[in-house]
């Protein structure tokens, strides 16, 4: 009898531990997204994608007023600024850069990155009382968590994949399919004939960006392993 009981409190530690591991990683993914969006104060990235997608003849802007842009906009999405609003020369005229349509659909952008933030934060914290809980129950944590991780890291790995090979396929439908899970409106799809914001930011940029962010998550996730790898031995 004790045998059982034994086995089924591991078990459920067991299941607890997968359970950490999963906010864990989520947890992770959410800061790769900040770290690919935010982790280059002066924004190279976006500097290059720029000059790789001509960006500058689309708006017939120099550089370094598309970068002022660029400044502004993070900024706003980061919480910095209250406004989305900058006058700057476009098109060969000096007016606002972003209409109106642009701040409903950036203003949209900017409470689910923030919420993505603190559900990051939520997960953190969660994770953090479950590792407390199972040192306080005296569990071999340093054997459960990393057995955890990895056999939650093999079921996400799998449909890592498969949505890499979607996306790889058709970038466009799968972009589409992201905005009409997370949007209610139809109000992130621009003109580009009208709308400065989608001729800074073309598709192939959004597609670069993914990139960044899934080689950012990997690193993670493989820094991670390693930790839990020698943690286990």
């Amino acid at each position: 009898m004790m045998i059982k009981e034994g086995k089924g409190k591991e078990t459920a530690a067991f299941f607890v531990s997968a359970l950490g591991m999963l906010l864990l990683i989520f947890a992770m993914l959410l800061t790769a997204f900040q770290l690919a969006i935010y982790g280059d104060p002066d924004y190279r990235f976006y500097e290059k994608e720029y000059t790789k997608y001509h960006v500058t003849d689309a708006l017939n802007m120099e550089l370094k007023d598309v970068m002022k842009v660029t400044d502004y906009m993070m900024d706003y999405l980061i919480g910095k600024e209250e406004e989305l609003s900058i006058v700057i020369k476009v098109d060969g005229r000096t007016q606002d850069f972003f209409n109106e349509q642009d701040r409903f659909h950036m203003g949209e952008v900017k409470d689910l990155f923030l919420g993505g933030l603190k559900l990051r934060n939520i997960c953190l914290l969660l994770v953090f009382l479950i590792m407390m809980g199972l040192i306080v129950l005296k569990m071999d944590w340093r054997r459960l968590v990393p057995k955890a991780f990895f056999r939650v890291l093999i079921l996400l790995t799998v449909l890592g994949v498969l949505l890499g090979i979607a996306f790889t396929v058709d970038f466009t439908r799968c972009f589409t399919i992201f905005h009409e899970i997370f949007f209610d409106n139809d109000l992130w799809m621009f003109n580009p004939g009208e709308d400065y914001m989608i001729r800074m930011l073309p598709e192939g940029f959004f597609s670069d960006m993914v990139v960044r962010i899934g080689t950012t998550f990997i690193g993670m996730t493989a820094a991670l392993s390693g930790a839990l790898i020698i943690v286990r031995k």
